[in-house]
């Protein structure tokens, strides 16, 4: 190919962080390396991908078309790599999946079932993160494959696929807190009452909103304070109907409950191996196939 995948990682990570500096600091690359990486491509492709008059270097027009499809090679490229692992067949010794209690599916006992008769000697680790923290634990090679409620954007180096099975968020209170009295819940009614707010330890600050807020990094925390009283909450259906069914009752407000989108995350760098690579594609398929 052309132009190589590791100059599109690098002209991906600069119109990201919006620096050629940061780039090379996050690959471990010379920022000269990445600029003259960068400068060959926009020669090779006739075009200017960054306006560098500013102080920090921002895409142009035809920078930001161009991001698009740096993308799509990267993702066909996650698609091959993935495909030659398994006809490699160089499994990993150990593989780590790290999920998000936004995600339930009634397929994952089954999923998990297939896995083991079809890996019975492989290693399976798995750990409960949100939001940030899950991009952050694959980013960091700590995990391989993550499971997360979808996010707006992810860094250049994730590479990310919705799954087919979607989750329920809605607002709860413990009966014996004041809003389970109330008729209609007005927006004024809950930003009166003190919110119990999901806080990753990866998100670089907390939105915080005036009134009172309590945080917890997991949705099991916030469940065990909503069901003390201590406050309202977001949490998941099936969490909410399984733990404390007879302890918390589901607030009416208007916009609620939320239908979730989760997607499975992995590190484009490190790619997975035929294990992960396997559970990525039957997490991606849908019931009925």
């Amino acid at each position: 190919m052309r132009h190589s995948l590791e100059t599109l990682f690098m002209f991906a990570e600069a119109a990201t962080l919006g620096s050629f500096s940061a780039a090379a600091r996050k690959l471990g690359k010379q920022q000269s390396t990445v600029s003259e990486a960068i400068a060959n491509l926009e020669i090779d492709l006739g075009l200017t991908l960054f306006d560098r008059s500013t102080r920090r270097p921002t895409l142009t027009e035809q920078g930001r078309a161009m991001l698009v499809h740096a993308q799509q090679v990267m993702e066909a490229a996650d698609r091959l790599q993935r495909s030659a692992h398994r006809l490699a067949g160089g499994l990993e010794p150990q593989l780590t999946l790290v999920l998000s209690d936004t995600y339930q599916s009634d397929r994952f006992e089954h999923i998990l079932t297939s896995f083991e008769q079809r890996y019975p000697e492989l290693e399976l680790e798995c750990m409960i993160a949100e939001r940030n923290d899950v991009v952050s634990l694959v980013q960091e090679g700590r995990a391989n494959l993550g499971l997360v409620a979808a996010q707006a954007d992810y860094p250049p180096d994730i590479g990310f696929e919705s799954v087919p099975d979607r989750s329920a968020i809605g607002l709860y209170v413990g009966k014996q807190h004041p809003l389970a009295k109330a008729r209609h819940i007005s927006t004024e009614m809950l930003h009166a009452a003190r919110e119990l707010r999901l806080s990753t330890f990866a998100d670089d600050a907390v939105q915080r909103r005036r009134g009172k807020c309590w945080t917890a990094s997991s949705y099991l925390l916030l469940l065990e304070m909503t069901e003390l009283g201590f406050g309202w909450a977001e949490l998941p259906h099936w969490m909410a109907k399984r733990f404390a069914a007879g302890s918390l009752l589901e607030l009416q407000v208007r916009g609620w409950p939320k239908s979730i989108q989760v997607d499975a995350v992995w590190s484009r760098q490190r790619g997975l191996g035929p294990a992960g690579g396997w559970l990525l594609d039957t997490l991606m398929a849908h019931q009925d196939s």
